[in-house]
């Protein structure tokens, strides 16, 4: 056992081993019999677990090169550190960077682009945890820590870390919802209220990969811890709902190929509106007009960042921006105004802004409306 801690090689074995083990328990259950899967979604799966793996190697070997000749001291100088210290040291040093840079993927386009293909999955499995493309895990702030803590001699931390934090993706991502079952037992509810409230649940995860915050489970902005909830619960980004959404992916798909998804922008997409397009380019299609529509009731979500094609209604084009989408509710059929400018003070409800620009051009969208109920 001893053996297998002190060897950097031992992670990578668990990695395969529990997608093995996870792949037979969703292929029994017949989710791959089921499966509307196509070719190009295998192939951004299989090929994103080959690009973070390449991106680890080359991570644990170029900090280990470049940390010799840089801080020769520093080589293994954490090796005798408890266990105790160590793994809790590096678990929430890993989760944290990792929280901040999957927030930032939903907050900045750049990033965006590179963390799409994830969110372009319109169904959970495991292997849906490494779709990201190929410059999103090379900044991925968890091959780096890692590699740095092997650096430092605390290569055991290092491996349980990673032992507890896969494990904890895997089954979030899963098709085999296993808090679904406890969540029937009444009895262990507050049990599950305090595990929730420290690890990624399959349905806390299964929430943020919904195609749109309307269905009152989703929050495709929000959910974004990797193994633990606390930094959602810490930053106002949490949503608990105990419930899974029935619909994943991108509320607009071009269904862009795996190419451009792995290898943007390398290779870009041929597809006309796409945002990994070579010309793509986001356009403000807020107007001067405010929005009379009769509503059926139910929950609708306005736009806010002024970009969707689907005024005044969100489509998700806020996604690469800090702007997210108001949800409100309508509790019969009638009629609303509904600002189009994007400046109300009463998202999403017109109060009439609008008319103080006259003929001037509409400024930036950039602040949040307040909602009032």
């Amino acid at each position: 056992m001893t053996e297998l801690l002190n060897n950097p090689s031992t992670g990578k074995y668990f990695v395969l081993l529990t997608i093995l083990i996870f792949g037979a328990i969703e292929t029994f259950g017949g989710h791959y019999k089921n499966t509307s899967r196509t070719k190009d979604d295998w192939i951004m799966e299989w090929g994103g677990f080959f690009l973070v793996s390449f991106s680890s190697f080359l991570a644990l070997y170029g900090v280990i090169a470049f940390g010799k000749i840089l801080l020769p001291a520093s080589f293994n100088a954490y090796a005798n550190l408890s266990l105790w210290i160590a793994v809790p040291v590096y678990m929430f040093a890993d989760d944290l960077a990792q929280y901040w840079y999957h927030r930032s993927a939903h907050e900045y386009d750049f990033l965006w682009k590179h963390h799409r293909p994830h969110h372009a999955a319109e169904e959970m499995g495991i292997m849906v945890s490494f779709r990201n493309s190929f410059v999103y895990y090379l900044f991925i702030p968890n091959v780096w820590i890692a590699a740095t803590f092997t650096f430092l001699g605390m290569i055991p931390a290092t491996i349980i870390g990673l032992f507890v934090k896969q494990l904890v993706v895997f089954t979030s991502h899963s098709t085999v919802k296993w808090d679904e079952y406890v969540y029937k037992i009444k009895l262990l509810s507050p049990i599950m209220w305090v595990v929730e409230r420290i690890f990624v649940t399959p349905a806390f995860h299964y929430a943020h990969h919904g195609k749109s915050k309307a269905d009152g489970i989703s929050d495709p902005n929000g959910n974004f811890g990797n193994a633990f909830t606390v930094w959602d619960q810490l930053f106002g980004t949490a949503t608990f709902t105990r419930k899974y959404p029935l619909e994943f992916g991108l509320q607009t798909d071009p269904k862009d190929g795996w190419a451009p998804h792995l290898f943007y922008p390398f290779i870009t997409s041929d597809k006309v509106g796409s945002e990994i397009a070579k010309d793509f380019k986001r356009v403000s299609t807020a107007t001067m007009d405010a929005a009379e529509i009769e509503l059926e009731a139910g929950t609708h979500l306005w736009c806010q960042c002024g970009f969707s094609k689907n005024q005044p209604f969100c489509d998700g084009a806020h996604h690469g921006t800090k702007i997210k989408p108001i949800a409100f509710k309508v509790k019969k059929k009638r009629k609303v105004k509904l600002c189009n400018c994007k400046h109300t003070k009463t998202g999403p409800f017109c109060d009439n802004t609008h008319l103080e620009f006259g003929n001037t051009p509409l400024p930036k969208v950039g602040k949040k409306a307040t909602v009032h109920s």
